[in-house]
């Protein structure tokens, strides 16, 4: 514990964003319209940590113009996207209820005085004072956002509510916790956002999962663990979302209180152009060694911010649209050098859910069926392997 000051803002959840206008296309399928948002936006998120005030962080991080909000609550949430009258809280910025975020920006709420505890569902609420681009989104949680007319951020349940699957402009939430934490960020594309692991249900990803694992340990420091996964994310190029080398900083580093970081991300570096075993033209994949210079780069990153850094290893994945055996031995060489870190901990993902008698697949019981992202199961696993002594520390 001598390494924590007295409790400041601690992250207790937060969500990597893409930018909506810059959404993968698939070929021959026309672009998707500019979505336009107006009246009330309310998310739901669960807090990671205990806490005596709250603040949450509103991005505009890809918009072109100012959001600007007309009124914004915080409550505890009953289910559903409602909300507990008697905890509610209004939300401002120095002050302010009316406020705006500078496009390419992000602010910060006054703190509000509600007490959670870690494991509680929370609703922020809303209100645009026009009808602006939606531009940042998230699905975590998937289907977590309820749309209405108006101003209803008071309301306990909204009214002629409509639901899009994505959430919108809110991505993090600090709380100020009554002892000191650790702040693990988990890192990664897809298999770290939860794709496959019972869709929609948020405590089946496998960062919710070692949350969990590691909450109300007693005699240890609490640790909060932040989802910072984009389905389909590179680490070394742009696609879905911003490269990981690109959001490395806003998405871990910039996390108030981080302590650790877990990278898991390069198998969609790997795969990206390959379809039944062969690469197709146009497209030029990255080599193992590029790929390690860049998880390289992380881990200098992150050291040089104080951050004590775990590896995981990358998964198997025969049987996927994305292997062939060239990617394999792409895939085994980047692990080969992760295992072969002495300066960084090293969580082996691939060892835990591999077949025992083709150590190529993912184990069957772990399997979500796409013989690339694990099941509820293969999270649960995930979670139990990367449970180590360091995150304590």
């Amino acid at each position: 514990m001598g390494a924590h000051a007295a409790p400041g803002w601690t992250a207790a959840w937060a969500a990597a964003p893409q930018n909506f206008d810059a959404l993968p296309q698939l070929p021959g399928v026309p672009a998707a319209p500019k979505w336009m948002v107006q009246g009330t936006v309310r998310q739901q998120l669960t807090v990671a940590l205990d806490g005596k005030q709250v603040r949450v962080r509103f991005s505009n991080r890809f918009g072109q113009r100012p959001l600007r909000i007309a009124a914004a609550t915080v409550a505890l949430g009953t289910g559903g996207g409602n909300l507990s009258p008697g905890t509610r809280q209004p939300l401002a910025i120095g002050g302010r209820a009316a406020f705006e975020v500078p496009a390419g920006q992000e602010r910060w709420t006054d703190g509000a005085d509600l007490a959670v505890r870690a494991g509680q569902i929370l609703v922020v609420s809303f209100a645009l004072a026009e009808s602006v681009p939606a531009t940042v989104v998230h699905r975590l949680p998937p289907d977590g956002a309820w749309l209405a007319s108006g101003n209803q951020t008071d309301a306990a349940q909204l009214k002629d509510v409509q639901r899009k699957p994505w959430n919108l402009f809110v991505t993090g939430l600090d709380v100020t916790p009554p002892t000191p934490a650790n702040v693990l960020v988990a890192f990664g594309d897809s298999i770290t956002e939860g794709s496959g692991a019972e869709s929609g249900a948020d405590a089946a990803r496998y960062p919710q999962r070692l949350g969990v694992r590691l909450q109300g340990v007693a005699g240890h420091t609490p640790v909060a663990v932040i989802n910072a996964g984009i389905g389909g994310n590179r680490l070394l190029a742009d696609f879905t979302g911003p490269s990981g080398i690109s959001r490395f900083d806003a998405d871990v580093l910039r996390q108030s209180g981080a302590t650790h970081v877990l990278v898991l991300i390069g198998i969609n570096d790997i795969g990206f152009g390959t379809f039944q075993g062969k690469l197709l033209p146009g497209f030029n994949p990255p080599t193992a060694q590029a790929l390690t210079d860049g998880l390289q780069q992380l881990v200098d990153r992150a050291r040089g911010r104080g951050l004590k850094v775990l590896l995981g290893t990358l998964l198997p994945f025969e049987g996927s649209g994305y292997w062939s055996e060239a990617n394999e031995a792409k895939r085994e060489a980047v692990n080969r050098w992760i295992r072969g870190r002495q300066d960084v901990a090293v969580v082996d993902f691939d060892a835990a859910l591999r077949d025992p008698a083709d150590g190529r697949r993912l184990a069957a019981r772990y399997d979500s069926g796409d013989h690339l992202h694990p099941n509820a199961a293969g999270t649960a696993a995930m979670a139990q392997v990367a449970d180590v002594p360091l995150l304590r520390e």
